[in-house]
């Protein structure tokens, strides 16, 4: 593999991030299962992102392959997704009978979160044609150096057990685990400062 060069994204930058976000996320077992119709999945997931980890952008914390094939979005201390517009983005996409039970596993995500200031990773996600190619490791060391640098823990929520072990190779460790009636299990991760 030749070697992948990460780059902070700028706010003009953020629809071509968030494509990559669409593209991983497709088959992602949490998403499908919230928006497990495709027409509503691709009008509604953009939306989902930008709410829950866009205000990466406005913090310089959002980071971007050269390509545009790979993006990571990470909240500092402090910050958190914009709530409100995620709420009213599930309200009107979600099917009603789920409703409830994605709701009560966002409010359980939510309450996941470590106590003491933290980095949230939101959302990393790389374009299923450049998987493997190690897109997601060049992602995660060179965003996790902020919160090394600044000694704080960095927090994440695997929506696809397939990705913990990526996660583990940088510290991560699974502090439980998340479901609500039939959903895919949440796996939240804790990282400690290195």
């Amino acid at each position: 593999m030749s070697s992948v060069e990460i780059i902070k994204a700028s706010l003009s930058e953020r629809e071509r991030c968030i494509g990559a976000h669409v593209l991983a996320f497709a088959t992602d077992p949490l998403l499908r299962w919230v928006l497990p119709e495709p027409e509503r999945y691709l009008a509604f997931f953009p939306r989902v992102v930008r709410h829950y980890g866009g205000r990466a952008f406005e913090h310089a914390a959002a980071y971007r392959t050269h390509d545009f094939k790979a993006s990571a979005l990470w909240l500092p201390p402090g910050t958190g997704p914009d709530e409100e517009a995620l709420g009213a983005v599930m309200q009107e996409a979600v099917d009603p009978h789920r409703l409830d039970d994605v709701y009560a596993l966002l409010d359980r995500v939510g309450k996941a979160h470590p106590d003491e200031p933290h980095w949230f990773l939101p959302a990393i996600g790389v374009d299923p044609i450049c998987q493997g190619r190690g897109y997601g490791s060049a992602l995660l060391e060179r965003s996790l150096e902020a919160c090394d640098r600044e000694h704080r823990i960095a927090y994440l929520e695997a929506s696809n057990t397939r990705n913990v072990p990526l996660y583990q190779r940088f510290g991560f460790e699974i502090t439980g685990e998340i479901q609500v009636g039939d959903s895919p299990r949440v796996i939240p991760m804790r990282r400690a400062p290195r």
